[in-house]
């Protein structure tokens, strides 16, 4: 960033509690939520306004969607992501989620299994009950640093023959990795050798520091993108996840007719609103997202070197996207329950590590998306109820 002081005030405080937030009317009020993946920060100036803009019409009936909706959309994937895009490749969904359930259902039949790598956001795992899929899970490694990697002998040996779709995480949920080129090329090449479907939840892909650089898997090759579904959204990157607008990107025909037919008439079309946001934050938010990032890695930066010299027993290692940290507790006093220890002694609400699979035991997940005072109010609540461990 070369415009001297943040046009964006990202210090400023907004009060969430009467908001309906689930991130802050969740837990007790005397609580300091910082847990749910969505950030205290006020969206863009030109989100809000085309929303205003169109509030103040009055009329929300049936609409079309903006006829440069997809025009936009191509334009941020190619000065973003140099992957090009063509408007027949494109679907909007409600979000990633119901993406890659859609995705799942689609392409699977039940008992079907579907390979992911914990520790790994919560939805991963549902998707076994929600259509009676099976989860064949292949754990990161982590070196001595601390660092998550991906072990391919241990995915060859997580193989079964009823392996048929690959769910991949990049940036990956909750432990901030951003994988380079070597390893999703990896990835490609055991699902293209394997025929495993790849369905690429990539949410967190504008979110991501330097000198760390996010590559859509499916931009690898021709080969790869046949049997690739992509999945992303402005909601993360512009904080407008309520707003309910995401992207599917599928550039494999037969593939592409197989989706339609599956959801005809389940499919909503998009909301009036939150295309209007998407819209205003594809083409006018690139300073506030320069911005935003800058903010966001001082933040991790001052959480990285707080826990390192305020927090024995708790180790980090620096995510490279997201705005998600994963705190190792298993060295710690309170390693078997971190987050009741926290939730209780410090009044601060974490993600509970279990929930992100048998990997996540011992870990935390704390959201750094936040003003920097609520950020330093959370962590010094932290210390203090680590000082207190006999």
């Amino acid at each position: 960033m070369n415009r001297g002081n943040m046009a964006y005030n990202f210090d400023f405080s907004i009060d969430r509690r009467h908001s309906d937030s689930i991130k802050w009317k969740v837990y007790p009020e005397e609580v300091l939520p910082m847990w749910v993946a969505d950030m205290d920060f006020l969206s863009p100036p030109a989100v809000i306004k085309a929303l205003q803009d169109r509030v103040s019409h009055g009329v929300f009936g049936y609409t079309f969607n903006p006829a440069d909706l997809d025009e936009i959309v191509v334009a941020w994937v190619r000065d973003h992501y140099h992957m090009p895009v063509e408007s027949k490749e494109i679907l909007y969904v409600p979000g990633v989620v119901t993406g890659f359930n859609m995705v799942a259902k689609a392409f699977l039949k039940e008992k079907d299994g579907v390979m992911f790598q914990p520790p790994i956001y919560p939805p991963f795992f549902e998707l076994e009950k929600n259509g009676g899929f099976e989860s064949h899970c292949v754990d990161l490694v982590q070196n001595k640093e601390g660092r998550y990697g991906i072990d391919l002998a241990a995915l060859e040996r997580g193989l079964r023959p009823n392996t048929k779709m690959f769910l991949l995480c990049n940036p990956h949920n909750p432990t901030g990795r951003v994988f380079n080129q070597t390893e999703l090329e990896q990835i490609a090449d055991f699902c293209s050798h394997h025929d495993v479907l790849l369905c690429s939840d990539e949410i967190h892909c504008d979110l991501v520091y330097s000198p760390a650089r996010h590559t859509p898997v499916m931009s690898l090759n021709e080969e790869i993108a046949q049997r690739t579904v992509m999945l992303f959204a402005p909601s993360k990157t512009f904080n407008i996840a309520g707003l309910g607008f995401s992207v599917m990107i599928i550039k494999n025909e037969e593939m592409m007719e197989r989706m339609k037919k599956t959801f005809a008439g389940i499919l909503p079309h998009p909301d009036l609103l939150a295309v209007q946001a998407a819209r205003a934050a594809y083409q006018e938010g690139d300073e506030w997202l320069e911005d935003l990032l800058s903010y966001l890695k001082a933040n991790r930066d001052y959480l990285v070197d707080y826990i390192h010299s305020e927090l024995p027993g708790i180790k980090l290692n620096p995510p490279e996207g997201t705005y998600l940290a994963w705190l190792d507790c298993r060295e710690s006093d309170f390693a078997k329950d971190p987050y009741t220890f926290f939730l209780e002694k410090a009044k601060v609400a974490l993600n509970d590590g279990s929930a992100f699979g048998k990997a996540g035991k011992g870990f935390v997940r704390l959201n750094f998306g936040c003003p920097r005072d609520i950020l330093k109010k959370g962590l010094e609540r932290m210390r203090n109820a680590v000082r207190t461990v006999k």
